[in-house]
C-alpha cells in the first residue's frame, strides 16, 4: 500500500505591522491594549510582538515604510467584548469607532494605535431571541474549604464519573490539593459543586475535577466556582506562574470566561499493566 502524504496543517497566522519604533509599539500594545505576552529582538529592538490567547501580532521597525503603510488594519475576534471595551476606555486608548452592532452580525469597535494603524475588536452579536442564562440562586455560596470523601463521591456520581479509588487513596488526593473551590446550598449545607487546584505552589497550578451536581447545572454554579478559583490564584500565584487545565472544545468557551486560552500540549497516561 502506497504511503499517503500528510496534509498541510495551518495552526495560526500572525500579521506583521511595519512601525516606527518597535519598543514603543510593544509597550503600547502591552500597557494600553492589554496584551500580556510581549517580546522584542535586537538592541535596540528592530522586531517584536505581542500575544493574548489566540491572537499574535508582530512588529518590524522601518520608519520610512511605516509612514507609507500608515493605516494598516488588524481584525481581532474576542470574547467578553464589553469588558475589553471598558478596559480600553479606562486605559485611554484612542477609540475612533465606539462599540456598536454591525449589519453583518458582529459588535465591533476600532482603536487607532500610536502608529496610526487600526485594530478592530469584534464579537458575534447576541440575537434578540436568545434565552438568558438563569442567574445564580441567592442561596448558593462559594468558598474555599476541604471536601470530604463522601462529598466528593456524591458529586462524582451525579455527573456520571465512576471511580474505583479507595477512600484512603481518594483522601490522599484531596489532601494534596492547594485549594478547593466549593459551592454550597446554604439552605441545606449540601455541596453542589467543586473544583480542585493542584501544583507546586510556585510556578505551576493545575485545575481539575470541576464538577456541578446534575440538579444544579445551567444555573451559573460552575461560573461561580471558577470565579472563586480565579480570586485565589490572583491572590496566591506568583507573577509568571502557569495555570493549566484540560477540557474539550465544547467547554472551551466556559473556561475562556475566566481568562483561559487554547494551547497546544501533549499528555502521557501511565499504564501499569504495560510495565514489567
Amino acid at each position: 500500500m502506497q504511503n499517503e502524504k500528510p496534509e498541510p496543517f495551518l495552526s495560526h497566522a500572525e500579521p506583521v505591522l511595519l512601525v516606527k519604533d518597535v519598543a514603543e509599539t510593544v509597550a503600547y500594545w502591552h500597557e494600553v491594549l492589554g496584551f500580556p505576552g510581549h517580546w522584542t529582538w535586537g538592541t535596540p529592538p528592530n522586531h517584536g510582538g505581542v500575544s493574548w490567547h489566540g491572537a499574535f501580532i508582530q512588529f518590524s521597525g522601518d520608519i520610512e515604510a511605516a509612514d507609507r503603510m500608515r493605516g494598516q488594519c488588524v481584525w481581532i475576534r474576542v470574547k467578553n467584548i464589553r469588558e475589553l471595551y471598558q478596559l480600553h476606555r479606562d486605559r485611554n486608548a484612542e477609540i475612533i469607532m465606539h462599540l456598536e452592532k454591525q449589519p453583518w452580525g458582529f459588535e465591533e469597535y476600532v482603536v487607532e494605535d500610536l502608529n496610526g494603524n487600526y485594530i478592530t475588536f469584534a464579537a458575534p452579536a447576541a440575537s434578540g431571541g436568545e434565552s438568558k442564562s438563569q442567574p445564580l440562586p441567592a442561596h448558593v455560596r462559594t468558598l474555599g474549604r476541604a471536601l470530604t470523601t463522601g462529598e466528593y463521591r456524591k458529586l462524582a456520581e451525579s455527573v456520571g464519573w465512576s471511580g474505583t479509588q479507595t477512600d484512603e487513596v481518594l483522601q490522599q488526593k484531596l489532601d494534596a490539593t492547594l485549594f478547593t473551590s466549593v459551592a454550597e446550598n446554604t439552605e441545606t449545607g449540601e455541596v453542589i459543586g467543586c473544583a480542585l487546584v493542584l501544583g507546586d505552589g510556585l510556578s505551576f497550578f493545575y485545575i481539575k475535577d470541576v464538577m456541578v451536581h446534575r440538579d444544579w447545572q445551567r444555573k451559573q454554579v460552575g461560573s461561580a466556582i471558577m470565579r472563586e478559583i480565579k480570586r485565589w490564584l490572583d491572590a496566591n500565584a506568583p507573577h509568571g506562574a502557569l495555570v493549566g487545565l484540560f477540557t474539550g472544545h465544547v467547554l472551551a468557551p466556559f473556561y475562556q470566561q475566566t481568562g483561559f486560552g487554547e494551547a497546544f500540549g501533549m499528555i502521557r497516561i501511565i499504564d501499569r499493566s504495560q510495565l514489567g
